[in-house]
């Protein structure tokens, strides 16, 4: 079984993508642009991590 799973892409050079950890339920949201990406925790609107079942 893979550790992250995709549930979710938007776009083709201007990239969003949500990810699931699948031993801890996290979610994470990626983005890339170009060269350029990034990779962290989805947060709700008090911060805390937005984790899935």
């Amino acid at each position: 079984m893979e550790r992250f799973k995709k549930i979710y892409q938007q776009g083709i050079v201007d990239v969003v993508e949500i990810w699931v950890d699948t031993q801890t339920g996290v979610n994470y949201v990626f983005h890339r642009n170009g060269n350029a990406a990034g990779f962290t925790p989805l947060l709700d609107k008090d911060g805390k991590p937005i984790v899935s079942q």
